[in-house]
């Protein structure tokens, strides 16, 4: 029943970030709703809890996975050392960091065959599930013991079951953070909204179903990986088959956790909420190379400490709270520009819905882990000072200014980067911002660096650079 309501809240939830996905069409998914609805520190809240822990903390998660699955057919008696699982969890960070460098192409061919293999293991555990079923192996599904409560039933433990069954289903809006990027979003947006979610859900459910034949709740209580147990149950000599499954879906997790990431500190760069180097793109691959080196030192980095788990604990409720906020901000959206164009329109049901699941989660989270959840609000606010002196103050002092110039230069040397030109959407979206807003997103550094000049033409920039430009040309 979790997976199902679920799956249909995540349905909601996408279709919610389809509207907004092609009203405002930019990439950073719910970054730029946010701070495009509720202004510039909301915006660069989200973006900084997002730099700060969410993104390295689970790309380095799925690549210790990744490792684990990988090395355990080695270590079949015991655990893998630890320092073997972090260095193949670097190697397989490093590779795919080198994927998406060299080409956007080779990124997407990588999600999709890996992808596809994870679907194609999850079909082989639906039809033995099936199997199973056929040979009248479906105890635990009959309703006199499906239904029976191992547990007293606690309000706070079924928020719980959905909060962890939402994070499941995580992934659901990443096409948002590339809207940029794909061909003919209008219709392709939610076209893969459409075919996606349900399929998901369609796997999932009977995933679990076939689980629970050959598995009793208590054993897949106990298990650390279940399809894991499940083909050793089923399987035989061929159970190695699932941890390799298994570690080549992480290895595709990873991939596509890297390219939206990385899309997302490319957004934030270009709004001035992050250094201008990491709003530029190679002059031959158009890929954001300084930001997915940012993703992928900061992912290493976070693969050093041991703490990781706690700090998603922490965060994995603020995470929450601002896909609520995001969802909230279609329907102010929809009360200050009732007029704008809206490609895709959905019934204000909808955010409601969301809404109200949003806050019996939140609600009963506090309720659970009050500590928690409070040190995760306090990481986040962590950056309300820091917006205030490195986006707020315009007025830096000249030396910083020029100690950002030769940064920036130095970054664009190494990695052969310059700053795009805006397209005529983002060109009349600016103009038809409001003075306020083009405060709010003025870079860090305004003047333009040393590695602009050297490329003549310093796509991009305002016009008040472009005249200081021309001037130092003279």
């Amino acid at each position: 029943m979790v997976w199902v309501v679920t799956g249909l809240i995540t349905a909601v939830g996408a279709l919610c970030y389809a509207e907004l996905g092609v009203t405002i069409p930019k990439s950073g998914g719910d970054y730029s709703y946010v701070k495009d609805i509720f202004g510039g520190l909301a915006g660069f809240l989200r973006l900084w809890i997002a730099v700060l822990v969410i993104y390295p903390t689970n790309q380095a998660v799925i690549a210790l996975t990744f490792s684990n699955y990988v090395l355990q057919p080695l270590f079949p008696t015991c655990f893998a050392p630890e320092t073997g699982l972090r260095l193949l969890a670097a190697v397989c960070l490093l590779l795919l960091t080198w994927v998406n460098c060299a080409s956007v192409r080779w990124a997407t061919r990588v999600q999709d065959v890996f992808t596809a293999g994870k679907l194609l293991a999850l079909a082989l555990i639906i039809i033995m599930g099936i199997v199973q079923i056929c040979k009248g192996e479906y105890y635990w599904l009959q309703p006199a013991q499906a239904f029976e409560s191992f547990v007293e039933p606690d309000v706070g433990l079924i928020a719980l079951a959905f909060l962890q069954g939402s994070f499941a289903y995580g992934g659901w809006n990443f096409l948002n953070y590339v809207t940029e990027e794909l061909v003919d979003p209008y219709r392709n947006l939610p076209r893969a909204i459409f075919i996606s979610i349900p399929l998901v859900t369609f796997v999932y459910v009977f995933a679990n179903v076939a689980y629970v034949t050959a598995m009793s709740p208590q054993e897949l209580l106990a298990s650390n990986a279940v399809a894991v147990t499940f083909g050793e149950k089923l399987l035989g000599v061929m159970s190695w088959i699932m941890p390799i499954s298994v570690a080549l879906s992480t290895f595709g997790g990873v991939n596509g956790s890297l390219f939206t990431s990385s899309r997302l500190f490319f957004a934030g760069a270009r709004e001035g909420h992050l250094p201008r180097l990491l709003a530029m793109i190679h002059i031959k691959r158009c890929t954001p190379i300084p930001a997915l080196l940012f993703t992928c030192v900061s992912t290493l980095l976070m693969l050093c400490t041991s703490d990781m788990y706690t700090l998603i604990n922490y965060v994995g409720f603020i995470n929450y709270l601002f896909y609520g906020v995001t969802v909230a901000g279609q329907i102010v959206l929809r009360w200050k520009q009732p007029d704008i164009v809206r490609p895709i329109k959905v019934s204000l049901v909808f955010p409601v819905v969301y809404l109200l699941f949003w806050a019996f989660l939140l609600v009963f989270s506090l309720y659970s882990e009050p500590v928690v959840c409070g040190i995760g609000l306090a990481i986040m606010l962590t950056g309300v000072p820091v917006y205030f002196l490195g986006v707020y103050w315009q007025n830096k002092p000249q030396c910083f200014d020029r100690l950002v110039d030769k940064m920036t230069y130095l970054g664009q040397k190494f990695c052969v980067v310059v700053y795009p030109a805006e397209d005529e959407t983002g060109a009349a979206s600016e103009g038809a911002a409001s003075e306020g807003e083009k405060e709010e997103r003025a870079p860090i550094n305004p003047s333009p660096t040393g590695g602009e000049e050297a490329q003549g033409e310093g796509k991009g920039k305002a016009e008040g650079e472009e005249e200081k430009e021309k001037e130092a040309e003279c």
